[in-house]
């Protein structure tokens, strides 16, 4: 006989985990002592837990690693998603513990699948990835500068900083390189996605890091995550221009860069874009288009290895 499952709420800060359950409401720290706390909480309570909570850019990783080394479900959701559940059934008010009871009625009305635990090589890339995104739009940041100082010791000092910089990012790049050839899995996966014109090393660590859904996902649901499907705004008769929304700023950055030269070198998805302007399609629409079959594309490869059994030549 199968126990149902007990749906908890979990509201992240910075400081406190505001848990919504069946009967009641507790707070714990997000701390390594508030986590101890909240699994000693959960093991007492009667029926299989799923935790479910929003991604927060960071302040539930902790907490969500630890409820996953104990074996425990947990469901990492879209916020968006859950606020626009909570407006479509009037909760406008908005706190920790209306958010955690939110959630909580969010996962009894749409049961979502268990997060699955990010191992450790994948959390390293991400970590890695993300700290290299940073220094690259610093680096960024200081040239821009740099084209406007004259001041000798403020140039000295912004000369200074891009070099420190530089250096830093090429530490990265290294361990990243280490990373890779220390995990055949990312190793294989990055080889597969640099196969496709227009997606080279940095493109194909991006995509590792910040979609590693690629492989798993049906068709269109790649574009969506990266934020680079379109949606219709239609209307009787009115047929209003095609938008996106949401999705993943740093896949799209990615995906940006590689439609770029994909455009120009790609054997397919050049004529692809040049027929779209040749329609009258303005150019940045049709590298969105590029930048969606691309995605698309790596999901379809990595779907492909997936499959390949490791006895098959």
């Amino acid at each position: 006989m199968n126990t149902a499952l007990v749906y908890y709420g979990m509201d992240v800060a910075k400081a406190t985990l505001e848990l919504a359950g069946p009967t009641d409401g507790r707070t714990f720290p997000n701390t390594p002592r508030g986590h101890a706390q909240l699994l000693g909480w959960l093991t007492a309570q009667p029926g299989p837990a799923h935790l479910v909570c929003e991604a927060t850019g960071g302040y539930e990783r902790a907490v969500v690693a630890g409820l996953h080394a104990a074996r425990l479900r947990v469901s990492v959701l879209n916020p968006r998603t859950v606020r626009d559940f909570a407006r479509a059934t009037g909760r406008l008010a908005k706190t920790d513990p209306i958010d955690a009871r939110v959630l909580r009625h969010f996962a009894q009305a749409h049961p979502p699948a268990p997060t699955a635990p990010a191992s450790a090589a994948q959390t390293e890339l991400v970590a890695l990835a993300q700290e290299y995104q940073h220094l690259t739009a610093a680096l960024t940041q200081e040239g821009n500068r740099l084209e406007h100082l004259t001041q000798p010791l403020a140039l000295r000092l912004a000369a200074a900083r891009v070099r420190q910089l530089k250096g830093q990012r090429d530490e990265l790049e290294a361990a990243l390189t280490r990373l890779l050839a220390a995990t055949a899995e990312l190793a294989d996966r990055a080889t597969r996605l640099q196969q496709i014109k227009g997606i080279g090393r940095k493109t194909a660590v991006s995509l590792l890091a910040f979609l590693p859904e690629l492989g798993t996902l049906h068709a269109g649901q790649a574009a969506a995550l990266a934020g680079v499907a379109p949606y219709n705004r239609d209307s009787g008769q009115w047929r209003g221009p095609r938008w996106i929304a949401g999705g993943r700023p740093a896949v799209r950055r990615a995906l940006y860069m590689a439609a770029l030269t994909a455009s120009q070198r790609n054997l397919v998805l050049a004529p692809f874009y040049r027929r779209l302007v040749a329609r009258g399609k303005p150019k940045k629409v049709a590298l969105l288009a590029v930048m969606r079959k691309l995605v698309e594309h790596a999901n379809r490869l990595l779907t492909q290895l997936a499959n390949i059994s490791p006895c098959t030549p």
